[in-house]
Parts: structure tokens; sequence; C-alpha cells
């Protein structure tokens, strides 16, 4: 999906953020290490494993001999986000020059994890206590279906068939920039909550998480301990049980939470109780990026711009209906047409038309995903133009810069702006590029780091 203004790229993002005193209590886990070195570039994945048994500092002249010519600006990007991480500390010496060593403590229990393997503070419960489980089957049905009930409960509470139990405080701390509200009016989408319900489920959970954790203070929890063990949920097994009592009050409370949202199906014994884990948990870990986790689609778009969805969920039914005209529905089979007034509708609240695209891409019908397009040409170059008469003119605040010393760090910068998704243009003969105001102030610490 396009990127939104209201969503973290990654969780790593959210990470990097934290103060320096909690990223290092972070690191105090084997699992985050891993979970961390799983979300490195490329680049940065090799330098952390060629570092990790070196306890020396090592220079940025012998780093470099590590790679290619043509990939310096990459490695300029690496060492970026490492030392965002905390994973890179950096020293300069006269005679030496910069260098860099590895973060003692992630450096200490990634040895251990890679040489004794990581054991996960609890173990599945035994069958005989548990009984039967849910098949994998039917805990991804009520995954979906408690993702489903939460988000259209969020948007609008009289099409949820059943209510979560979050609390009203918390749901209002969800839907805060994603709904308005005036005085005796019900509440609307705002351009962000539209932009919102065209993500895909991986995008749309990080955003929650990202709430979720951002205000975690307010309820006397650890920011820092709840990102530990959310990261820790994601390496358990799904489908598998494990024991409640092995867990604190607060990690407890967090289960109950996460399982309106649809992550975990907790269940009751006659003498325990436990948790079970949803393929949305396991998914905690992962890049937005990563598409491996897609799900199977539902949508079918047709040349004469008709739109077949075959689904049973008011959730799509709602979705289709922000940028389409909904003609009828059946049991199975959502029918509706994109017209030039629905779309107009859309784009006046803030959908953009490459989001629709990628909505009606991502969420293909089987029957039509592997065909190239999955989308018929004459649909997406006909919503691409009905945007473009209305959007002659775009405005978006920008800073620009010149003046490069070496060509080296102005590919670097251009690097760098692209991978927080700020790049607007650049002008590699005359070394000038422009980046959006949100990455102004990284793009500035860049440079200076730069020219140290």
């Amino acid at each position: 999906m396009p990127q939104v203004k209201i969503i973290a790229r990654n969780f790593m993002d959210m990470v990097a953020a934290l103060p320096a005193m909690k990223l290092d209590q972070l690191y105090q886990n084997a699992f985050i290490c891993e979970a961390i070195l799983r979300s490195l570039p490329p680049l940065a994945k090799k330098y952390v494993i060629q570092m990790l048994y070196i306890e020396e500092a090592v220079t940025t002249k012998s780093i470099e001999e590590w790679v290619l010519p043509d990939g310096l600006s990459k490695h300029k990007v690496a060492i970026d986000r490492l030392l965002q991480l905390r994973i890179f500390s950096e020293a300069f010496d006269r005679s030496s020059g910069t260098s860099y060593r590895l973060n003692p403590t992630f450096q200490t229990n990634l040895q251990k994890h890679i040489t004794c393997g990581g054991v996960l503070p609890r173990e599945p419960m035994p069958s005989s206590i548990t009984a039967r489980l849910p098949s994998l089957e039917d805990l991804a049905v009520f995954a979906l279906e408690q993702w489903e009930c939460f988000l259209l409960q969020l948007i609008n509470s009289t099409q949820a068939e059943k209510m979560t139990n979050i609390s009203p405080s918390m749901m209002r701390i969800f839907q805060r920039g994603l709904l308005t509200q005036r005085d005796k009016e019900p509440p609307r989408l705002t351009e962000s909550g539209f932009q919102f319900l065209l993500m895909d489920t991986n995008a749309q959970l990080w955003y929650i998480i990202r709430e979720y954790i951002s205000n975690s203070e307010e309820r006397d929890v650890d920011s820092a301990d709840l990102i530990s063990f959310l990261l820790e949920l994601s390496f358990h097994a799904t489908g598998e049980a494990y024991n409640m009592n092995t867990l604190t009050e607060v990690q407890r409370n967090t289960l109950k939470d996460l399982a309106d949202l649809g992550l975990v199906k907790l269940q009751q014994g006659r003498k325990e109780s436990w948790f079970i884990p949803t393929k949305l948990t396991t998914n905690l870990s992962v890049s937005l990026t990563d598409s491996s986790s897609r799900k199977e689609g539902f949508v079918v778009v047709e040349t004469n711009f008709r739109i077949y969805a075959y689904s049973t969920s008011k959730l799509h039914c709602e979705i289709l209906r922000l940028f389409s005209r909904i003609e009828y529905q059946l049991p199975n089979l959502i029918v509706g047409a994109i017209t030039k007034e629905s779309l107009y509708n859309a784009f006046d609240n803030g959908i953009t038309a490459e989001q629709i695209i990628s909505f009606l891409q991502q969420n293909a019908h089987p029957r039509v995903s592997e065909r190239v397009p999955s989308v018929p040409e004459n649909v997406t170059d006909q919503i691409r133009l009905w945007e473009s008469d209305l959007n002659r003119v775009e405005m978006t605040p920008a800073h620009f810069y010149d003046e490069f010393p070496t060509r080296d760090v102005f590919e670097a910068a251009c690097d760098f702006a692209r991978e927080y998704g700020g790049l607007l243009w650049e002008d590699s003969k005359k070394m000038r590029l422009v980046v959006k105001t949100d990455v102004h102030m990284h793009m500035r610490e860049h440079l200076r780091r730069q020219r140290q």
C-alpha cells in the first residue's frame, strides 16, 4: 500500500525512537535482539554478523572494505540505521578516524542466542491438559472475525454485530486521528481514517499497536516492557497453548486486550487457563513491506467498471462503499460499480487513486490475481484520470538541498531520504534534491554525521 502519514513504516521505527536507557533494557532479551536483527537492511545484518565476535572497535575504513564501490550509498544507510537503534556506538580518534563498536549488551545476548539457541520463558502446555485445541483454520477464522468486529466498532459501532470488551477510553485512543465529531453530529471518518481502512491488515494492526504502546504510560505500563512482551509473543508457535500462570498481572491484562483484537484466543480449563497465539501475533515482528502473509483476495473488477466481491464480511462492504456504488448484496456476494461520482466522493475524503488501485490489486480474487494486470488497465487508467481532473496542482511542504561536497554524500542523502519515503525530486547532474518537511530534521542529523 502507499505510505500513509499515520502509520509507522515498521515496528523498528518505534523501537529506534525509545530513549537510550530503555533500548539497552530491551537488549537484555535475546528474542528482541533476534527480532531487531531480522528487521535490519541486508547490509546492516552483514555488519552485525561480521562484528559479532569482534571485541575491539572497527574503523570506518575497514568496514568500507567489506562493500563494493557501488554500494557505498547503501553502506551509509545501513550505518545510520545501526546508530539509530544504538546497535553501533560511534567513536572518533585523531589517528584512526571514526570507528564503530557493537552495543555490548546486544552483542552478548545475540552471541548466546546464536550459540545456545533461544528458549522461550514458557513451553507449550501438554495436550492432556488442554484437551482439544482449535485447528489453525478455526484460529484464522476467529482472528479475522475479531479483527473485523473491532474495526467495525472502531469506525461505526452500529454496524458491529458484537461489541468487544475494550474500554471506551481505550477505544477513544484508537479512534483519535481516525474519527472527528462536531457538536450533536455523529462521528465522521477523517482523511487518515479513510486511508486506514484501505491499508492491508498488517499495516492496520501496526497503527493500532503503535497507539496501544504510545499510551501505555497512562495505564502505568512501561512501554519498553510492553514492546518486549509483544515481540516475545511473536516467537510463540501459532495454535499452541501457553499457560497464563507464567505471566505477570500486567501481561495478563495485555493479553485480554490482544484477544479482543484477534491476536490471541483465551481458553479456560477446569484448573488452568491458557492463551493461543493466532497468525496476527506471529506477524508482529514482520516489516510492513513483507507480503509473505498476504491473505486470499475476494474482489473481481471487470472492464465495464463493475465490482464483484465474494465475501460475507460487513467490513468489506463498508470499505468498498468508500469508493464505489454498492448496488446489491447477496449472502456471499457484493455487487457494485466504480462511477465518477463515487470516486469524486472518495477523493474528497482524502483517498487517492493509487490507494484504491492498490487495494483492488492486493485483494484480487484468486481467479484473477494471476492475470497481468489483475485489475483491467482501462479501469486503473480512468481512476487516475478522474483524480487528475481534481488535482491539477499538488502542494507539498518541502526543503531544498544543494552544494553537496562530494557525489558520495549526495547519493547517501538521496538513499536516506528514499529510505524514509521523503524524496520528492533529485538532480544527479547538479547534485540537488528536494525532500518532504517530515524528514527534514532526520536529514539534517544524517548530514551532520556525514560531516564528522
